[in-house]
């Protein structure tokens, strides 16, 4: 394991025996090899930590950790983040997958151009992994205001470089904290930029907060006013924007 390249891949694990096997699967099929996958279990009350074990029997990459108890996505997260041992941290939630070449390429895109922060485009999924003909891209590069106004950014298409930046952790809020964490890395860096290629599928799972639009708009005011600590006139005109660039793209 070379630490100088290592990339530690993020995956908090709750409820997701029917989609886990795959997303490790994506994994292990990258053609950059040089990768650790921390999985933190948030307390799962079906059989998905005992799938991991039995990759793990045959895997010394991926690591099992559990949390005492049930905490969410960011607890989870940031407990991944403190074990990672990489140069580059990206992330990969446990129904979501990548293409075999997305770290190859990505990491590439990275060290020719010296990038501290990426993503990639993707396309989205239903629950059954057929595709929904809906690739998500996302401008050339962005900054933080930009950003404020609309999310562009996948949590399974980023990247950041921690050896650079340090290690870079989510804020405890109940969603959106992959939002709330890009916003973090763009306080560091002047910008994020964007391998243009589609290299991951996101899974749509009916019910889940993603799908859910009333709860987005809720979830994004209370980042505007309680984690970046935006005035409310502030944070009503990016909600604003948020919610105009929603419309835009389904038009």
């Amino acid at each position: 394991m070379n630490l100088n390249k290592l990339v530690s891949i993020i995956t908090p694990l709750y409820n997701a025996e029917k989609y886990i096997e795959t997303t490790i699967q994506s994994v292990q099929y990258q053609t950059y090899k040089n990768w650790e996958m921390i999985i933190v279990d948030d307390c799962s009350k079906d059989r998905g930590p005992e799938i991991v074990k039995k990759y793990i029997e045959n895997d010394n990459r991926i690591k099992l950790m559990k949390l005492e108890k049930n905490s969410g996505g960011a607890v989870a997260r940031n407990r991944a983040i403190k074990e990672a041992k990489g140069k580059y941290i990206a992330f990969l939630d446990s129904d979501d997958l990548w293409y075999p070449e997305k770290l190859e390429k990505q990491l590439k895109f990275m060290e020719e151009n010296n990038y501290d922060f990426t993503y990639t485009w993707y396309e989205k999924i239903d629950e059954e992994g057929n595709l929904l003909k809906e690739i998500v891209k996302s401008e050339d590069k962005i900054n933080y205001n930009k950003l404020l106004k609309s999310n562009q950014i996948g949590c399974l298409a980023a990247m950041y470089n921690a050896k650079k930046l340090g290690k870079i952790y989510m804020p405890l809020i109940r969603k959106r904290q992959d939002y709330a964490l890009w916003l973090q890395v763009l306080k560091k860096v002047d910008y994020g930029y964007c391998l243009k290629e589609n290299l991951a599928q996101y899974r749509i799972v009916n019910g889940s907060v993603s799908s859910n639009k009333i709860n987005l708009i809720k979830y994004n005011w209370k980042l505007f006013r309680d984690v970046e600590k935006l005035s409310i006139f502030k944070s009503f005109y990016y909600l604003s924007w948020n919610i105009f660039t929603k419309l835009m793209l389904k038009k």
